[in-house]
C-alpha cells in the first residue's frame, strides 16, 4: 500500500470584514449506474437515443405498472461500497420522496432515506505527494433519477424527455470533513477515479452522469473542532446546498463566492437562510433556487410496491473476491514495481486506459524509462493533437519495441523521436522500419575514436579551452556526432571525449 502520512484536514481560513472564517463543506455526489437498463425497468440506458424513445411503461408510470429491482444495479452498488472500504446492509428498504416536477411522471421518486444500502465508509485524498486527507462516507443509497425538460426549442412551450427516467443513481452521500475549495474538488475528482476503476459509472460529467451537490458553510475559527469534539451541528454555521454542479473548476468557484456571500450576510448581522441555490458561471455566482426542504416536506413513507431488499453475505463475498486493483494499490505497484516517482505513478494511473498502456509498454522493461515516453512524448503528443489514449496512433506494442531498439543500442535517442514520428504518422513495424530507413546506432568504438583523434590532432587550441572549461568539450562531441550522421550514441561519445581529454 502506498506509504502516506494522514494529515488533519486544514480549513482554508477566509478573513471577514470584523473576523476570520472557516469553510465546511460536505457533499452528495449522484453517480448514473453503470447498466445497460434502469432501476426498475428494462428499459436501455444507452446515450443519444431520440427523445422518448428508451422508456417502458414503468418508467411514465401507467397505470397498473409495477417496478422491479435490477440486481445487477444492486451489484454495481455493493461494488462501490466495496471500493469504499464502506459497511454493506445485508437489508435495505426503498422509500417514496414525494414532490410534484414535470419530468417526474410518477408524482415521487423511488430513493432510499431510512435503510440504505451502504453504511460508512471512506475516500483517501491525497492533497500532496505523501500527504493525505480522509473525507468520511455517511452513506449510499440507491434512487431512480428523473427525466429532462427542455426549454429552449419553442418559444412558448415546454418539453420533456423521459429517457433518463427511472435510470439508477447512487447517492454518495460526505459528511461534513471537506475543508475548501481545492479539497473539495480532489475529493470529486478521487470518487470519479475510484468509480471508473470500478467500472460503476463511467464519470462523465458533461452528460450529467456525475453531478455534485455542494453543501456550503461558515463558522468562527475554533468551531469547528468543538464540532468535532460533540458531533453537534451547532457549531456549524447554516449550511446552503448549490445544485448540480459538474466541472471541477466551477465547484472550486462556487463555494469561494457562496462562502464569501455568507461571511458578508453574518458579520452585516444579517442571518443565513438554509435554502437550494444554483451556480452561474457566467456571473460567477450563486443564486437562489428554493428553499431547502427537511425530509418531512418530502412525506417520505417505505414503498408499498417494493419488498424490503434482502442480499446473502455470500453474495457480497464473491463481489469482494471480483474486486478489480483500485488507484491507490495500482499506484503502490506501479512505484514498488517499476521505480516511478510519486508524480509519475499518480499520472500513469489516473484512469485505467493510461495505466493498462503503460504496463503493457513497461512489461520486462525499464520502467522509468516507459514512464518517461509514455508521460512526455506519447501523452504529449495527444493532448497537442486533442486524442485519448484509446486514440493513440502509436500502440503499446509499436512503443515497447522501440524501447528495446534502444536499450540494445541499436538506435540512439535521436533516432527514437525519429522513429516515434514515423510510427505516429505511417505505422509499421519498429524494427522494420528502423531497418528500412536506416536507422543504425554506430557502434563502433574504433570508428568513433578514429574520427574523435582527428579532431583534437587539428584542433589544438579548442583542446586547450576545453581543458580550462569542461563545457567546451561539447563542441568535439557535437562534431564527432556530426561526423557520424548522428547515429554515434552521445553517451558513448560523452565519455570517450572526457577520456580523451583527461577531463
Amino acid at each position: 500500500m502506498l506509504d502516506l502520512t494522514y494529515e488533519t484536514p486544514k480549513p482554508k481560513v477566509i478573513a471577514g470584514a470584523k473576523h476570520d472564517w472557516e469553510l465546511v463543506i460536505g457533499m452528495e455526489i449522484h453517480a448514473q449506474v453503470s447498466s445497460n437498463a434502469k432501476l426498475f425497468s428494462g428499459a436501455s440506458t444507452a446515450v443519444g437515443a431520440e427523445p422518448n424513445s428508451n422508456v417502458s411503461f414503468v418508467d411514465c408510470a401507467m397505470p397498473g405498472m409495477l417496478p422491479v429491482i435490477n440486481e445487477y444495479c444492486v451489484e454495481q452498488a455493493v461494488r462501490t461500497g466495496l471500493g469504499l472500504k464502506a459497511q454493506i446492509h445485508l437489508r435495505s428498504a426503498f422509500d417514496r420522496k414525494n414532490y410534484f416536477y414535470p419530468d417526474l411522471p410518477q408524482g415521487y421518486q423511488i430513493s432510499q432515506l431510512y435503510h440504505p444500502i451502504v453504511g460508512e465508509g471512506e475516500v483517501l485524498v491525497e492533497m500532496a505527494p505523501g500527504v493525505a486527507r480522509l473525507v468520511r462516507i455517511e452513506r449510499i443509497h440507491l434512487e431512480q433519477d428523473a427525466g429532462k425538460s427542455i426549454h429552449d426549442m419553442d418559444p412558448a412551450m415546454s418539453f420533456v424527455d423521459f429517457n433518463r427516467t427511472g435510470v439508477a443513481l447512487m447517492e454518495i452521500v460526505s459528511r461534513p470533513d471537506i475543508r475548501g475549495p481545492e479539497e473539495a474538488a480532489a475529493y470529486v475528482v478521487k470518487l470519479r477515479q475510484i468509480l471508473r476503476y470500478l467500472g460503476t459509472c463511467d464519470g462523465d460529467m458533461q452528460h450529467g452522469n456525475l453531478r455534485a451537490d455542494v453543501n456550503v458553510s461558515v463558522c468562527r475559527v475554533g468551531q469547528y473542532e468543538k464540532y468535532q469534539e460533540t458531533q453537534d451541528f451547532s457549531h456549524l454555521g447554516t449550511r446552503c446546498e448549490i445544485k448540480n454542479m459538474n466541472s471541477m473548476r466551477f465547484i472550486q468557484a462556487a463555494i469561494d463566492y457562496e462562502a464569501r456571500r455568507q461571511i458578508a450576510i453574518v458579520e452585516d448581522g444579517g442571518q443565513v437562510v438554509q435554502e437550494t441555490r444554483l451556480y452561474d458561471p457566467d456571473k460567477g455566482e450563486t443564486r437562489s433556487m428554493r428553499s431547502k426542504e427537511e425530509a418531512h416536506d418530502y412525506r417520505y413513507f417505505p414503498c408499498p410496491d417494493l419488498l424490503p431488499l434482502e442480499i446473502e453475505q455470500a453474495w457480497v463475498d464473491d463481489i469482494a473476491a471480483r474486486m478489480p486493483e483500485l488507484p491507490d494499490a495500482k499506484k503502490a505497484r506501479f512505484m514498488g514495481d517499476f521505480g516511478l516517482t510519486d508524480y509519475d505513478a499518480n499520472v500513469l494511473t489516473a484512469d485505467l486506459e493510461s495505466a493498462a498502456f503503460f504496463e503493457a509498454v513497461a512489461q520486462g522493461r525499464d520502467g522509468k524509462t516507459a514512464a518517461n515516453w509514455v508521460i512526455n512524448e506519447l501523452f504529449g503528443r495527444l493532448n497537442k493533437e486533442g486524442h485519448g489514449i484509446g486514440d493513440s496512433p502509436v500502440s503499446a506494442a509499436q512503443l515497447g519495441g522501440m524501447l528495446d531498439l534502444l536499450s540494445k543500442g541499436e538506435i540512439t535517442g535521436k533516432m527514437a523521436k525519429e522513429l516515434f514520428e514515423i510510427l505516429w504518422t505511417e505505422g509499421g513495424d519498429p524494427a522494420e522500419v528502423a531497418a528500412a530507413r536506416g536507422m543504425k546506432a554506430v557502434t563502433d568504438t574504433g570508428a568513433i575514436e578514429a574520427a574523435l583523434d582527428a579532431l583534437i590532432a587539428g584542433n589544438p587550441a579548442q583542446v586547450e579551452k576545453a581543458k580550462v572549461n569542461a563545457k567546451l568539450a561539447g563542441w568535439f562531441t557535437g562534431q564527432v556526432l556530426k561526423a557520424t550522421g548522428g547515429k554515434a550514441d552521445p553517451a558513448v561519445v560523452n565519455a570517450m571525449v572526457a577520456a580523451k581529454l583527461g577531463l
